[in-house]
């Protein structure tokens, strides 16, 4: 996970809550418009949001536009896989 970059799709509200250090916030509904942008992102691309579901949405959409990205899941979950 060292080498990726994580793009956490919750909301800007959400995202000044708590966060994994390092991470990008781009919210789901933003992440069409922003593709070009995440398309260019180092990859892999690991997304993440509060429980999963958003993130595993932005995976699907980005999956099938081949870009190497996987779904982390809640972000606490990712913020203890980078820090453990």
């Amino acid at each position: 996970m060292d080498n990726s970059t994580i793009v956490d799709v919750r909301t800007p509200g959400e995202f000044s809550g708590g966060n994994v250090t390092g991470s990008i916030n781009i919210p789901l509904q933003e992440v069409v418009e922003r593709e070009s942008e995440i398309m260019n992102l180092k990859q892999p691309v690991i997304f993440c949001c509060a429980s999963g579901a958003r993130s595993g949405q932005a995976t699907q959409y980005f999956k099938s536009k081949g870009l190497n990205c996987d779904n982390g899941g809640g972000w606490m979950e990712v913020n203890s896989r980078m820090n453990g």
